[in-house]
């Protein structure tokens, strides 16, 4: 099961906070996958999944924005 959350036109911390916020109701075993275009969210996403013990399946820049995949 996937789950896709856009998060394009808001600016770094927001994607993070709003993954963040997210993480609370999204079940084990489940992908999330983020869309966001500021400039420093694959270097903060990285992050909060290596802090919050999630794994970053992939981040992939899709020219314009980044996708990221998290799995948990």
């Amino acid at each position: 099961m996937a789950e896709v959350l856009d998060c394009k036109g808001l600016k770094c911390p927001q994607p993070v906070l709003k993954v963040a916020i997210k993480a609370r109701t999204i079940p084990a075993g489940t992908s999330l996958e983020v869309l966001a275009d500021c400039e420093s969210f694959s270097d903060d996403i990285k992050k909060w999944c290596e802090d919050s013990g999630k794994v970053l399946v992939s981040c992939v820049d899709q020219g314009g924005f980044v996708s990221a995949t998290i799995q948990f």
